[in-house]
């Protein structure tokens, strides 16, 4: 029997029933490994659904969006002016966006910000159709 089959078989009707959810949900908005993000949501008791739409609604601007978006910048002007590629400047600002926008998931999730001091939390819009089990 294979690891996904047994984990699946160990998880509460409650828990099976939040994962087909999950699954169905991330499979609607073209995640390219549903399964994968759910189990994670699951087992690991990340908000997998809410990161993917997070990043689903920051990714064509905040990371794509530099692939020509370099023209303003006058530091990339310069860097290409000086030998640099502009594909390769592309690049660098892409990764910097990509590290940002992953660093900032995982500064939503820190559960102990300090004694007083404020938290935060990623939380979607409130949901028409709620998974099995939420409350």
């Amino acid at each position: 029997m294979s690891d996904h089959r047994t984990w699946l078989q160990a998880l509460s009707v409650e828990d099976r029933q939040r994962l087909d959810w999950i699954v169905t949900a991330l499979h609607e908005l073209g995640c390219d490994d549903p399964q994968g993000w759910g189990k994670s949501e699951i087992s690991e008791n990340i908000p997998q659904l809410a990161r993917y739409r997070f990043l689903q609604n920051i990714w064509p601007e905040t990371i794509n969006g530099w692939r020509d978006g370099i023209s303003n910048l006058p530091a990339a002007q310069r860097a290409i002016n000086s030998g640099a590629s502009a594909h390769d400047v592309a690049q660098l600002a892409r990764a910097v966006a990509y590290e940002t926008a992953f660093a900032m998931l995982a500064q939503l999730t820190v559960d102990n910000p300090g004694e007083g001091l404020p938290g935060w939390a990623l939380a979607g819009p409130a949901l028409l159709d709620s998974p099995p089990g939420a409350t």
